[in-house]
């Protein structure tokens, strides 16, 4: 039987990505944070750098879901929903995730 590499790397793929875009939310969140209290700075910029982080840690979380479940190769749409998600947070990861994951889907049970 063949090792069942695909859904690995795509699931190791999610994983980074989402992590890689929770490190990014914390900054964009710190950001909001600083220019928050900077009286220069338009009072609607903070609250945006807020919703923008929010939405992306959403996102980065799926990416991460769905990567749990790609490595242990069940429910794969979840796993595709990781992959897309995968998709926005890193644009080269998310492609090659999406490919593996549809390719690899007699690999899940």
């Amino acid at each position: 039987m063949e090792k069942p590499w695909r859904s690995l790397t795509a699931g190791v793929l999610d994983i980074v990505a989402g992590a890689g875009m929770l490190f990014v939310c914390f900054w964009l969140i710190l950001a909001g944070g600083i220019t928050s209290v900077i009286s220069d700075v338009p009072q609607w910029l903070p609250g945006m750098m807020f919703s923008i982080a929010s939405t992306l840690a959403v996102v980065a979380i799926l990416a991460g879901i769905g990567g749990i479940f790609a490595i242990k190769r069940k429910v794969w749409g979840l796993a595709l929903a990781g992959a897309i998600a995968t998709f926005i947070c890193c644009f080269l990861f998310g492609i090659i995730s999406i490919i593996l994951t549809a390719i690899s889907k007699d690999e899940f049970k």
